[in-house]
């Protein structure tokens, strides 16, 4: 009998690792043995997708031999959804942070509970067994109390994919590292770019589109377990200074700013449940938000990663150069 894996989601990371997962399985299995892919998706979603781009997202799915799963997450109980996951062998949680605090520990009571052979929890961030469960007023507890629900048992195997930001979270506007200085109204500036803590602080990244591929080959083929990372680019925010200057022109056109611990300490004060403030408060500390490449399981299993450059070089819009 083929193995069967359900994905959680199809959004920004379960819409690459559904699409890597089908064209792996293509490549390295033979039909027979090819195992089954699902998506779990919310009823409202598969028979009224919100847009166009979301319809033609599921057409995309169906048209590679996806099946879908009709379930709401945040309305289900453990009970509920473990039922769900029984029939599967492994079970990859795409969520994010979207169905909001206990989520992501009733969906590990789900899968521990249903036995599944193999769980990816939701940890595609940073190392928060070096963060801890009390960093930036508990942020990152939650994820914490996952782990230690996976290392208590011994039935469901586990692997925990650590993959620092979404590369593209660097330049988000509401983040703060990289902004456009017009919006910002630094005249004669084209752009900032802000340091989290210091620029010698460096961040591990990685693209969705290259977790796809990376835990594909983890699924399909390598079968890791344990915590494993990954880095399309680890950079500092001096290099990350660097690199915007150089790519949009002359130097002056670039405006270069610290926000400090301090500083960063005083915002969150003054708005202690903003989890953007957190996040940068994280980031800024410097602890687990960074590795070697050297170490990162894509380099060992020989994937091509995209790094920042990269990135920017195929998102010319994202600097307007």
């Amino acid at each position: 009998m083929s193995p069967s894996i359900l994905v959680l989601g199809a959004g920004e990371l379960g819409l690459p690792i559904l699409h890597s997962l089908a064209n792996l399985s293509s490549t390295i299995i033979p039909p027979s043995s090819r195992p089954t892919l699902t998506v779990l998706l919310r009823p409202s979603t598969i028979n009224s997708p919100s847009t166009a781009s979301k319809a033609q997202e599921l057409s995309s799915l169906r048209a590679l031999g996806i099946t879908f799963m009709a379930a709401d997450i945040s309305a289900s109980t453990a009970a509920e959804l473990a039922s769900h996951f029984k029939t599967y062998d492994t079970v990859i949680s795409c969520t994010g942070f979207s169905g909001g605090p206990g989520t992501q520990l009733k969906l590990a009571q789900a899968a521990l509970e249903a036995e599944v052979k193999h769980y990816y929890p939701w940890q595609f961030g940073v190392d928060y067994d070096i963060i801890g469960p009390d960093a930036a007023g508990g942020l990152f507890r939650e994820q914490c109390e996952v782990r230690q629900w996976l290392r208590a048992q011994q039935k469901t195997k586990w692997t925990i994919v650590s993959t620092g930001m979404f590369t593209s979270f660097l330049f988000e506007p509401f983040f703060g590292v990289v902004v456009d200085a017009t919006a910002a109204e630094r005249k004669g500036k084209k752009m900032i770019v802000r340091a989290l803590g210091g620029w010698g602080n460096r961040v591990t990244v990685t693209t969705p589109e290259d977790i796809g591929k990376i835990v594909a080959a983890l699924v399909l083929g390598d079968h890791k377990t344990g915590v494993v990372f990954t880095a399309g680019d680890t950079i500092s925010y001096e290099q990350l200074a660097d690199l915007v200057e150089r790519l949009v022109g002359k130097e002056e056109r670039v405006q270069r700013e610290v926000w400090d611990l301090e500083y960063l300490r005083g915002e969150l004060g003054k708005d202690p449940e903003d989890a953007i403030k957190k996040y940068r408060l994280v980031f800024a500390e410097g602890k687990g938000v960074s590795w070697t490449q050297a170490s990162a399981v894509n380099v060992q299993l020989g994937i091509d990663t995209t790094d920042v450059e990269r990135f920017l070089l195929s998102r010319k819009d994202v600097l307007s150069f």
